[in-house]
Parts: structure tokens; C-alpha cells; sequence
């Protein structure tokens, strides 16, 4: 079987720990969108028709959140609730912005040690957002918003 671990930095702010595991549970229980995709990349529902698992239309027979650091479950403790749930497969999303220190030596470090414990796992490990088209369109959306604020301030002044 196949498990996602969705891997956070971890922080003291609780409604920080709070978005990735809520990133996981969406990720868990709800269904691909069919969409037009996002600027350069296909629509979901042709981008991926091989990956369908043992969860129909999700790929994930377990998801997990974890963090690396500050929060709990860490790493070891999430790949380890994976294997115990039967997942053999583990793939592994760092809901980081861009790569660096974390995901190039830390995780793949933490993740190497919770297999050594799994020894009938094995892990990939997926690249953090970065610049993938649908972030661009996501930023363009939260920066259209902003200057609707900006617009709708102008009109209605507070003082």
C-alpha cells in the first residue's frame, strides 16, 4: 500500500502545525478536482491516470502530517504510524516553499533513519512547491486580492 507523509517545519504556533495537517486531511479525504490546471500543466484528471491506488481516485492508502522539528508527530513517529497502517511505499511531500538545507539533507537524514526501523518501507521524496506554475497562479490570486483591499480602501476611507 501506498502512504503520503506530509511534512511541515514544525513550529511553536499552533496554527502553523494547524495548516499542515490540514493540507494532509484534504489531501486524505478529498477527491482530485477536475480542472483546466494551471498555467503550463495539464489538467489533473489526464495528468495522472496511472496513479490511482488502493484509494480509488486517491493514490494514498494512509496519510500522515509530520514535522521536522519544535512539533509532533516528528518524522519517525508519522513514517512509523505509515508502516504500522501497511504502507510499504511511502511517498513524502515537504509542504516547505523552495528547497534548501531541510530537503536536500535534513529529511532525506530523518526519513533514512524512520526506514532503517521499516525496513520493508521505502520512501521518495517529492520536490517543495518553488515555482511550479500553479504556485505563480496562486501568488497572482493572493496579490489580486490584495490590491482589491487596496482599491476598495481608496474608496472608503477610515479617517
Amino acid at each position: 500500500m501506498r502512504g503520503l507523509l506530509v511534512i511541515g517545519h514544525g513550529s511553536r504556533r499552533d496554527e502553523a502545525n494547524a495548516t499542515v495537517r490540514e493540507l494532509a486531511r484534504r489531501l486524505a479525504t478529498e477527491p482530485r478536482q477536475d480542472d483546466d490546471g494551471c498555467a503550463g500543466r495539464p489538467p489533473h484528471s489526464t495528468a495522472l491516470p496511472s496513479l490511482a491506488g488502493p484509494a480509488g481516485p486517491r493514490p494514498w492508502g494512509a496519510v500522515e502530517a509530520a514535522f521536522l522539528e519544535v512539533s509532533r508527530p516528528d518524522i519517525g513517529e508519522g513514517y512509523a504510524n505509515l508502516a504500522g497502517a501497511g504502507c510499504t511505499e511511502i511517498v513524502v511531500y515537504p509542504f516547505f516553499l523552495f528547497g534548501g538545507n531541510h530537503t536536500r539533507r535534513d529529511l532525506p537524514a530523518a526519513l533514512d533513519e524512520a526506514r532503517e526501523r521499516h525496513p520493508t518501507t521505502r520512501w521518495i521524496l517529492s520536490e517543495p512547491l518553488g515555482l511550479h506554475a500553479c504556485v505563480v497562479e496562486a501568488v497572482r490570486a493572493r496579490l489580486d486580492d490584495t490590491l482589491r483591499e487596496l482599491v476598495d480602501a481608496a474608496k472608503h476611507p477610515t479617517s
